[in-house]
């Protein structure tokens, strides 16, 4: 049974999925909007609205503790400067918007990109 499990697997082991996850917070930092499944923008969500929580309170604690969760000190650095822009929200830093399913193979498509 799957009782307290709401992670999503995406089919891959927990290695892999922290890299996937590290790769697309790394993306959508330095992007500010990526592309990807809606499944993904979902799950990718939650993270980045922790960090980006965190790195309003601008310290080299909060600079540290950002770089090993995604293990690049540029993430930390961006993070600092969109929430500087954000200082005055108390969440949702996030959007997703749907797309249209993907022609290949119809996997539901979506955009996530931070709310100015």
């Amino acid at each position: 049974m799957r009782h307290h499990n709401t992670k999503r697997k995406f089919g891959r082991t927990k290695n892999q999925r922290n890299a996937l996850m590290n790769g697309l917070v790394y993306n959508l930092v330095k992007y500010k909007r990526i592309v990807t499944t809606e499944a993904k923008a979902k799950e990718l969500r939650p993270q980045v609205e922790k960090l980006v929580t965190k790195s309003k309170t601008s310290n080299l604690h909060t600079k540290r503790v950002i770089q090993s969760q995604t293990g690049s000190f540029d993430v930390a650095r961006e993070l600092e400067s969109i929430a500087s822009n954000m200082q005055d929200r108390n969440g949702g830093y996030t959007r997703i918007v749907k797309m249209e399913p993907r022609k290949s193979d119809g996997s539901k498509m979506a955009y996530i990109e931070f709310v100015a």
